[in-house]
């Protein structure tokens, strides 16, 4: 490492002041990333993930390319799952394929208990390759959630509707508590693993809790998330949730043991500001904002910043992943933009 180290991001969750607003974009690693592509021709996802040397090279791929704040350790949500005994595939444009859906209590006892020491070795040989030869910047580790984890596991594969794993959480509400709990320590383990190795922050990923009411968030999701992010806490590294149309559970989040709350773009920053959320924000420029004219997206970038640099503890992001489409000068032009506009703010405050 020749750069001196970049700790913006973590004083921003601190409530710091830094000299620049810290950026980082979801899915900064893959598929808009012409290297990546030709490095898939030859290698599945797991099989990248599989080979320390190359999963760091993608990792680190885009913070040398977007001058990020941030890098996020490029793997799937998936990963552990085969650890305690979930037979899942990654198949080409349909996603995550479960072959042994969990039906009923004797499914859930039959999950395994997960050794990240054994189990994901590949992931954290690569979390120190590069956190102790190759960055610059902190490396964010991640897990799923629960309830997005059971949805895969419930459906088989990915849904539009979670209508089975609703109907299994109404149906069989001692097996789901148990099928969270059991997922819960999962990961818990798997990021104190991950953490161990060099990890510096942790984010967790509820991509589909959207998809409950507040109401049966609190009852059936919430004792779980408590217990996750109070058992990542004890790491002492800061976390982040995040989920994707779930705009109407923030008040339930902020009442959870996190330090930032990823936004999606369906809410502004000062409306969740407006609510009482006091906790940091990341966010949250619309994915799709990057294929418009550089004049539109600078406009909307101008927007998202006026209202996040009101305080220290914000993190430029997107409100979802980078898509294939988004061309990778396009990432690196935001990038610069939110270090310079969140500097001069900051410089003439």
């Amino acid at each position: 490492m020749n750069k001196p180290f970049n700790d913006t991001i973590l004083k921003a969750v601190n409530n710091e002041e830094t000299t620049h607003t810290p950026v980082w974009f979801m899915r900064q690693a893959g598929r808009s990333q012409p290297e990546y592509r030709k490095i898939k021709e030859k290698y599945s996802l797991f099989e990248i993930t599989h080979q320390p040397e190359l999963c760091a090279y993608v990792t680190k791929l885009p913070v040398d390319q977007y001058n990020t704040d941030a890098a996020i350790l490029y793997k799937d949500i998936m990963t552990p799952l085969t650890g305690i005994g979930v037979d899942v595939e990654i198949k080409s444009g349909i996603g995550p394929v479960i072959h042994n859906p969990i039906k009923d209590i004797k499914d859930v006892e039959r999950l395994g208990r997960i050794n990240p020491e054994e189990d994901v070795k590949y992931v954290l040989d690569t979390i120190k390759l590069l956190t102790e030869e190759q960055l610059n910047v902190p490396l964010i580790g991640f897990t799923g959630a629960p309830f997005t984890l059971a949805s895969y596991m419930i459906e088989g594969g990915p849904s539009k509707n979670y209508n089975k794993t609703k109907a299994f959480m109404y149906q069989q509400p001692e097996t789901w508590f148990k099928l969270m709990d059991t997922l819960a320590d999962m990961a818990i383990k798997y990021t104190h693993a991950q953490i161990d190795a060099g990890c510096k922050m942790i984010q967790v990923f509820d991509s589909w809790v959207g998809a409950l009411n507040a109401e049966d968030y609190h009852y059936f999701i919430r004792p779980s998330m408590n217990k996750i992010f109070a058992g990542i806490k004890e790491k002492n590294v800061p976390v982040t949730t995040f989920g994707v149309g779930a705009s109407h559970l923030i008040e339930e989040w902020n009442q959870l043991p996190v330090d930032v709350i990823g936004l999606d773009w369906r809410l502004q920053i000062k409306d969740a500001r407006a609510k009482g959320i006091t906790k940091g924000l990341q966010g949250n420029l619309d994915p799709s904002i990057l294929l418009a004219p550089w004049d539109v997206i600078e406009e909307r970038l101008v927007q998202i910043l006026d209202q996040g640099l009101m305080d220290n503890n914000y993190i430029f992001n997107l409100g979802h992943g980078v898509f294939p489409e988004v061309k990778p000068d396009t990432l690196r032009k935001v990038s610069q933009f939110v270090h310079d506009y969140s500097h001069n703010y900051k410089k003439n405050q």
